[in-house]
Order: structure tokens, then sequence, then C-alpha cells
């Protein structure tokens, strides 16, 4: 290097060293004369290496997946809530997958095995997005949840149901034929793996709370399968089915809305999660419940008129009311119909004579304070 730099003073790569062009880098120099940013030192600028550009864009691929995200990726899935802060619903696909592969096996009389591949969040819209066609999706309803779920079957698993519960020969592959919708036979064969499914999901939540799981309808085309708003989240649950050397899988979507009823219960590290009782504290919080004050109405009538008769109503308007001096009045507290009685006058105070005892909705509301 030293023999080189002797050879080569500064100024002989600059271009103005020879004017006559005996410099045979003089183009090269020329063409590259913007490194020098303005008579700056050459290669002034500063360019990003490989790990300086996966951290700005959030990608670390010598991190495992569970850690927090940085970058541009923490910004896109910075609307979307993860499933761990759910850990009940671990425990509940666990126990899934047990019942799964006992069902499965009295199902089709062979070796199934089920396996629980991952969970995790996305938006509904970008999982419908996503799914490999041919499938079968089920809309299925939960009852005591009031709301909707999706469980697809890829077409892997369809034909190997199929070729195992008509008598498919063994260590041969399902045959799959592209271009055509699925018949009724495969569909009615589908359908009752799927009601199983359903049964099985029904029992894993019954030791956290009784949820009714039925299936709706199915479809195979994605748009009609649609359950919620394409920017909401959801959970989802991909369960891996092997029969031998046949199987496939079957996905399972949960949005965020069906669970949140039973949020509570998901949110416990464990089954039944008290972190101990407080006698002192229960019956402190009974003396008081019980020395609360509440608003009592009496309810003389009501009616249902148009609103635009409200909005015209001037100073002075009369309005008819169905009932007499005789008419049993209704005491409320809040929403909650407690009792009938008359009204009357005690000393200098308008009051109610209860007439009859306490309605069963006021007992059952007692009873939760007891």
């Amino acid at each position: 290097m030293a023999q080189w730099a002797s050879q080569n003073p500064p100024g002989a790569f600059d271009g103005g060293g020879d004017a006559g062009g005996g410099n045979e880098f003089g183009d090269f120099s020329g063409g590259m004369g913007g490194w020098d940013d303005g008579g700056g030192e050459a290669g002034s600028e500063r360019i990003l290496n490989q790990d300086e550009i996966d951290s700005l864009l959030g990608f670390d691929l010598s991190g495992d997946g569970g850690e927090d995200r940085t970058g541009i990726r923490a910004i896109i899935n910075s609307a979307l809530v993860s499933y761990e802060r759910l850990p009940m619903l671990e425990i509940v696909f666990d126990r899934l997958v047990r019942l799964m592969t006992t069902s499965l096996r009295n199902f089709t009389s062979d070796n199934v095995e089920v396996s629980l591949d991952n969970i995790s969040s996305i938006r509904f819209g970008d999982y419908l997005n996503s799914i490999p066609l041919p499938a079968i999706l089920a809309v299925f309803r939960a009852e005591e949840l009031d709301n909707y779920g999706l469980l697809t079957v890829d077409s892997n698993l369809i034909y190997s149901i199929v070729d195992v519960l008509l008598g498919g020969r063994r260590g041969t592959a399902a045959m799959r034929i592209e271009g055509r919708p699925y018949t009724t036979i495969e569909r009615v064969l589908v359908q009752r793996m799927i009601e199983v499914v359903l049964q099985d999901l029904k029992s894993a939540f019954e030791p956290l709370h009784p949820v009714a799981f039925s299936l709706d309808r199915l479809e195979t085309n994605p748009r009609f399968a649609a359950i919620a708003r394409p920017a909401n989240a959801a959970i989802l649950v991909k369960l891996r089915i092997d029969m031998e050397d046949r199987g496939g899988r079957i996905e399972l979507l949960l949005p965020y809305a069906t669970l949140e009823p039973i949020r509570k219960m998901l949110l416990q590290q464990f089954m039944g999660e008290k972190f101990g009782r407080d006698n002192i504290w229960e019956g402190h919080l009974a003396t008081e419940l019980w020395t609360t004050q509440t608003e009592v109405r009496a309810v003389l009538d009501e009616q249902q008129v148009p609103l635009s008769r409200v909005l015209n109503m001037q100073v002075g308007d009369t309005l008819m009311l169905n009932a007499t001096p005789e008419s049993l009045v209704e005491l409320r507290a809040g929403t909650i119909r407690l009792t009938r009685g008359r009204m009357g006058r005690r000393n200098h105070s308008i009051a109610i004579r209860a007439e009859a005892p306490l309605t069963p909705a006021a007992k059952k509301a007692v009873q939760k304070l007891k």
C-alpha cells in the first residue's frame, strides 16, 4: 500500500491534474464527482447496513416472534389486540384439541391426531382475503354470547374426510379435482364433521362459561361468510388434523365482539381465579349496600305518542292520562318493577299503599345483593 501511495499521490484522480486527458481515470472521476458533496471528503454520505434497515422496518430475524415489534411494523400492528391478554383462551383451545382427538377418532374410526399450530390476532377483512380456495366456510352462532364465529375447512381435509368415511384405501393420496363445486355428499359429510367440532368447542368452553354453538350455514364464497366488519379484530386458531398419510387444516375464527361478554373470565390466569376471600370486606360491602338509598318512582300511566306531537307541545297543553283516582300505581326502582299500590295521603304528604307483593324481577334483584 505504501508503494501504491507513492506512485499515486493525492490529486491524481481528481480530474484536474492532467489537462490533456493523460489520466486514464479522468472520465471516471468526473462521473463520480458527486461523491465529494460540494468539495467535501469522498464517501461522506452514510449508507445503512442490513441490520439497521431491518430495525427501521421492525423485522428482526434473530429474535423470536413473541418480542415487542418496533418501527413501521409496530405502527401497522398497533391497532390489533394480542390474544395473550386473554390467557384463558390457551387453556380452552388446548382442551379443544384433546376433545377433538377423541371425537374425530370415533367419527372416522381411524387414527386421528389433532395439533394446535398457532393462535394469533388478525383483522377480519385480511383473513377473508387470505383464505385459500376452494374451501368450505361454516358460519356458526354462539347462542349465549349472541354473536357468530367462522370455521374454515381446507380442501385437503375435505377430500381426506370424504375418502376416509367412504372407505378409501390407505396409503393413497386423496383425489383432488379442481374447478368444480363440492357435491351434496361432500358437503353433508363435512357438515357432520363440523357439528362434531362445534360440540367439542361447547365442551371446551363449558368449565369457563356454558356456550352452545349451532351451525348456521355453509358457504364456499368468503364474501357470503362475512360476520364482522373488515377492520374488526378477531382471534384465529389454526388446527392441524392428521390421519396417518392424509389430513388437512381447520381454522377457527372468533371475533373479539363474540368474546366480549366473557372477557373478564378469559383474563384469568387459571380457572376459578379469586386471589383469596376477604370476609371483612364482604361484610362491609353488604352493610353499605343495605343502607344505600335508592330512588323509587310512582308511575301513574304510560303512553306512546308520536315524536312530532311531543315536539309540538306548548305551554298550557293538556295531556290526558288513562288513570282514575282508584287506579293502581306502579312503583319502580330504575327499570325494575317493584309492586303496585293505591295513591292516597298521609298527614301532609302524598303516599302509596302497596296492594301486591314484590314482583319476581324485584325479588331476583334483591337476592343478587345478598
